[in-house]
């Protein structure tokens, strides 16, 4: 079986919003992700691809989750970063040209929109409530 690894960010602001993002031709939602190049670390790919997908520059604070999952005939695992935003962003710059657009979402709004991985939805949600509760 053919392996992937990649890393993902989630990344809330101020307003406890989780940073969102939809690629052309599809109507589902996800965080910033993508997979590791060659020599990579999952920091290094975490940064890169929020990055690229979002013109966001992050700062890492921390691994929240590591994903096991077999897709589409792919050993596929994936790092989690809880990461925060640095400035504004610069804009989409995905060499991939895969990325339509971004958001900032609210839990009601995660609750509600489609997911391309649902099962990340109740991670989204229980990071969301923690920082509900620091705040």
């Amino acid at each position: 079986m053919k392996k992937w690894s990649g890393a993902a960010a989630v990344c809330l602001n101020e307003n406890n919003e989780v940073l969102m993002v939809k690629s052309f031709g599809s109507d589902a939602w996800a965080v910033p992700s993508g997979g590791m190049e060659e020599g990579e670390t999952p920091e290094e790919c975490c940064a890169r691809e929020v990055m690229e997908e979002t013109g966001y520059e992050i700062e890492i604070m921390g691994q929240l989750f590591f994903k096991k999952a077999v897709i589409k005939g792919y050993q596929v695992e994936t790092y989690y970063f809880n990461v925060k935003k640095l400035k504004n962003s610069s804009g989409i710059n995905d060499p991939d040209k895969t990325i339509e657009k971004t958001a900032w979402m609210s839990q009601t709004q995660i609750e509600n929109v489609n997911h391309v991985y649902p099962e990340d939805k109740n991670l989204l949600k229980s990071v969301m409530k923690r920082v509900d509760v620091q705040n």
